[in-house]
């Protein structure tokens, strides 16, 4: 990975609500995920939003049972939410997402049909459009192993310090995640990654550790 732009792992960034901030790198952006997304709140349009405080839920969506709100927290057109979800810290969710049953986002921003199956977490995380992530997949936010809890990404082949405690991931475009895999603190996937089930993706291991990600290319020849 050479760069961390958000541009390079969302194409339509630029286009989207999060255009002011497109200039930020994913953990910065996710860092001030409650103050961004409250900034983004007056800005909606009250004929076609259900506001009650800091929590706006888009007219359209679908909202099953049980569900936990805690704003501040902006919920699109179109999206389903699945039973007993509980969002917190910050999240923006855009138009024709699902949040399956029992999934729990912090501090995260979904991209355009973004797609949680159930049961994941997902963690001060960027999700481009059209990311899959199948039942049981988590994305880490914290180095709870060690001492240090700096979270570090890799860029050109060097880990660098992000400055945050508390950073998942970004998964851009089109990225696929299999069933239980796990992704720690840090990961930077590029648009079209596919993660195998119950893989462990961890950018701090050395590159020849890195759990791979599958060649999309090589599996429509197999």
């Amino acid at each position: 990975m050479t760069t961390a732009h958000l541009s390079h792992f969302i194409v339509s960034i630029e286009d989207s609500a999060l255009a002011p901030w497109a200039s930020l790198a994913p953990w910065q952006l996710t860092a001030q995920s409650e103050a961004i997304v409250c900034q983004m709140l007056p800005t909606l349009d009250a004929s076609q939003f259900r506001i009650d405080g800091e929590v706006a839920i888009h007219r359209t969506a679908v909202i099953e049972q049980g569900v936990t709100l805690k704003g501040p927290l902006i919920v699109g057109p179109g999206v389903f939410v699945g039973a007993h979800a509980y969002f917190r810290g910050g999240c923006w969710i855009a138009e024709g997402c699902s949040i399956g049953p029992g999934c729990e986002l912090k501090s995260s921003f979904l991209f355009a049909q973004a797609r949680l199956a159930h049961f994941n977490f997902v963690g001060d995380t960027v999700v481009g459009r059209h990311v899959n992530l199948e039942a049981g997949s988590i994305v880490c936010n914290h180095r709870n192993e060690r001492d240090d809890k700096m979270v570090r990404v890799r860029i050109d082949g060097k880990l660098v310090s992000t400055g945050v405690n508390k950073f998942g991931a970004v998964l851009g475009d089109g990225c696929r995640v299999g069933a239980n895999a796990v992704i720690a603190p840090g990961a930077l996937l590029a648009r079209g990654t596919i993660i195998a089930r119950t893989a462990l993706r961890d950018d701090e291991l050395d590159a020849a550790r890195l759990a791979p990600a599958l060649d999309p290319v090589a599996m429509r020849n197999a």
